[in-house]
């Protein structure tokens, strides 16, 4: 409001000005000193470098100029620096950008997949499956790792946010202030100016840090980030026409010797090295009226996204050290505020819907260019922005086995044409992921698991898939389904599996004492008809023939029991998780109904064995904060398994699957506050919580009451690892029975 009614009054003493200026002049008027404080002031020119994370200092030192009433004329940014750079010069103000620093999920910007939630539905199945993120490409002449780039999705829909309505495809030359975006072409190594580029693509090129993000192509060259040749481009700035340039350094300093420890840190080195030497030239074109400011963030390093807040806070302290300097650059208030409005002034939307007129997707391999047309959800004669068709060719990124892709947009008289060029990923096509699972209670009860899972994808021109899964430990476990969809791109598929297993399980009588254990082996033949509803559910019925052993090991009894059974299953599955190791937001939801159509072996007089079940579990998040809050429901009916609870999670503090009934209830609260995080490359959040726990076991003959509901709680530490979740905690009851917990891997 104070800049308003400052502008105000410079109007209205500008509007005065001018009456007084148009009318006669009385012969005993005073002579009036001409008006001093007009005259022509140099240009300023804010140059940006990159820095990764280190770049939010950026923003810091916008908020600390702004204070001082410092304008500036030019922006000229590389990676990081032309990201905050390009959006205060498309009319983004300081607070905006700030709330996009703290509101960004950074980790999942740099994770080397999209965001979970925006995966294709097979995609986040395979995490329930197999919750480790250690996957490899497997072929006949060996493996292959993944590329270390992120997918384009996540970054582009952050970069998104961070400009002003209309000016994504906005050239850079025509913002509210003159812009330049420096990029690198991958090709010939030399400095690329992007002047009439749209901001956003501007902004990705620049942005795209080698081995981080995927390289983009402009104007039929592939162009990464910038400051592999400029990253603190003053001589750019000076072309532009700057008198004096306002320099901020926030590049990463070279490592320590004894930090050279792997060939990864000596490679990061050498590039470090590169965009060093080219900083230096950059400094010494420096002149005594320019201003380098050059921000204390010893501590952060180039991913270092969660600690924004206080790299913002030293980019403001750099300017404020330099501020007897900065201050003879400083407008009065009313201009200021004059120059604040101009620059915030909302750009034209000029990303106009349009009738699409054709859609194109270009060949690339062994995916079905009209499958990936069906799965844009673009349809012709349908209008749509330029936006738009960008983000339909971004969702493509969903199905896990695309490297890129580039989606172009042409108008002419019939309407709009969108060309999808889509890069298939090679090391997808035969997927290979590897985990393992262990679990403790520093008792009588531990588990491990070693697993891995196999996807052929992309299998005919209807994009079927086999996926095989392999588990030995605990339990062992070999199975294979082959997924085929009905129809490119079709929503329906059948799927066909076969499945061995075997293991032990213990037996509890009603007081939670383990009484026998006995072992079992299975093997089953089924056949689904399915049907994905979009991105985030499974509608599924499925019909199996099942035979299995089962002995008494514990106290051992040599009688072998042996079953045949024939069973029908009806699954409703929504899963919109953001993480399985420890969701902030989503849902997970499943609804199972299994009933035995013949069954062999057995008196003709037992009820029809069935079986019901229902699991929902919502995540939320309030700052640091986040948990969910879960509930589950299972029957069973004739001759079918008992169902059981206990276990971490599962009423802490009691047996594992010790208490035991026909139907069982259960509902917990889960809170955790993040205290930290694993580097990018190794995994997520660190975070110390807790749970609230009730549930029981119930029946016809003992209804379900309230006083009967077993209580327990739970503290942990969870930590979000490549290879899942790993939890360590203590869990008691009510009754006082208490237990030490490890886990690494799934447990809902």
């Amino acid at each position: 409001m104070a800049s308003l009614r400052a502008l105000a009054a410079a109007l209205c003493c500008g509007f005065f000005l001018s009456i007084a200026q148009a009318a006669p002049a009385r012969p005993d008027a005073t002579p009036v000193a001409p008006d001093t404080t007009l005259k022509p002031r140099p240009k300023v020119a804010l140059v940006l470098s990159g820095g990764g994370a280190r770049g939010f200092a950026h923003i810091g030192v916008l908020r600390a100029l702004q204070e001082l009433r410092i304008p500036v004329d030019f922006v000229v940014g590389t990676s990081m620096g032309s990201v905050v750079g390009g959006a205060y010069a498309a009319g983004s103000s300081v607070d905006q950008l700030e709330q996009l620093v703290r509101r960004t999920d950074w980790n999942a910007v740099v994770a080397d997949r999209p965001p979970r939630d925006e995966l294709f539905y097979r995609r986040r199945e395979e995490d329930l499956l197999l919750p480790s993120r250690i996957e490899f490409g497997a072929h006949t002449d060996g493996v292959s790792l993944p590329p270390a780039a992120a997918g384009n999705e996540a970054l582009e829909l952050a970069l998104t946010r961070v400009l002003p309505p209309g000016a994504r495809d906005k050239p850079a030359n025509l913002l509210q202030l003159p812009f330049r975006s420096i990029a690198s072409d991958l090709v010939t190594g030399e400095l690329v100016e992007l002047n009439d580029t749209p901001l956003f693509l501007a902004m990705r090129a620049s942005l795209a840090v080698p081995g981080v993000f995927a390289p983009v192509r402009v104007n039929q060259r592939l162009l990464v980030d910038g400051g592999l040749v400029r990253n603190l481009p003053v001589d750019v700035a000076r072309e532009m026409g700057a008198d004096i340039i306002i320099a901020v350094n926030v590049g990463t300093p070279l490592a320590q010797e004894k930090e050279l420890v792997s060939a990864v840190s000596v490679a990061q080195q050498m590039l470090q090295i590169l965009t060093e030497q080219n900083v230096q030239r950059s400094l010494k074109e420096l002149r005594a009226d320019d201003v380098l400011l050059q921000p204390n963030l010893g501590g952060i390093g180039f991913l270092d996204f969660a600690r924004h807040d206080r790299a913002m806070k030293e980019g403001e302290a750099a300017v404020r050290a330099m501020s007897e300097k900065l201050v003879k650059l400083a407008l009065p208030e009313a201009q200021y505020a004059a120059y604040e409005v101009k620059r915030l002034a909302a750009p034209v939307a000029i990303d106009q819907p349009v009738r699409l007129a054709k859609l194109e997707v270009a060949p690339s391999g062994r995916i079905n260019p009209k499958e990936l047309e069906v799965q844009t959800g673009l349809q012709v004669g349908q209008a749509v922005t330029s936006e738009q068709a960008a983000s339909a060719g971004n969702r493509l990124f969903g199905r896990g086995d695309l490297a890129r892709v580039e989606t172009e947009v042409r108008d002419d008289e019939n309407g709009r044409s969108v060309l999808i060029k889509p890069t298939e990923a090679d090391w997808a096509h035969s997927r290979l992921r590897v985990g393992i699972e262990l679990n403790s209670d520093f008792s009588d009860n531990s588990a491990f698991q070693l697993k891995a899972m196999h996807v052929l994808s992309s299998l005919n021109d209807w994009g079927a898939e086999l996926r095989t899964i392999a588990s030995i430990g605990t339990d062992r476990v070999v199975g294979t389904q082959f997924w085929q969809p009905l129809g490119v791109g079709s929503p329906w598929y059948v799927a066909p599996a076969l499945e061995y297993g075997a293991g032990a399980s213990d037996i509890f009588n009603a007081t939670g004492f383990r009484q026998a254990r006995y072992a079992y082996d299975y093997s089953a033949a089924t056949m689904s008809l399915g049907r994905q509803l979009g991105r985030w559910g499974d509608l599924r019925y499925m019909v199996g023939r099942q035979i299995s052993n089962r002995h008494q090991s514990i106290p051992e009894d040599p009688a072998n029991y042996r079953t045949y059974q024939t069973v029908q299953q009806l699954s409703f599955n929504v899963d919109t998780l953001d993480s399985i190791a420890f969701p902030t937001r989503g849902t997970l939801f499943s609804l199972n109904w299994q009933r035995a159509l013949k069954r062999s072996r057995t008196d003709n007089s037992e009820p029809v064995p069935a079986r019901q079940e229902v699991k929902g579990m919502e995540a939320f998040r309030v700052g640091r904060w986040a948990g969910h809050v879960y509930g589950e429901w299972a029957r069973s009916l004739g001759g079918a398994n008992d169902n059981n609870l206990g276990g971490f999670l599962r009423l802490s503090g009691t047996e594992p699957n010790s208490v035991v009934g026909s139907r069982t209830v259960l509902g917990r609260v889960v809170v955790a506050r993040s205290i930290g995080a694993m580097p990018a490359a190794l995994g997520g959040d660190v975070r110390l919580g807790f749970s609230l726990e009730a549930g029981g076991a119930y029946s016809p003959s003992d209804p379900l009451r309230w006083g009967k509901l077993k209580q327990a709680g739970s503290a942990f530490i969870a930590v979000d690892t490549r290879f899942g979740p790993l939890y360590f905690g203590a869990g008691a009851t009510k009754e006082g029975k208490g237990s030490g917990y490890l886990f690494l891997g799934p447990i809902w």
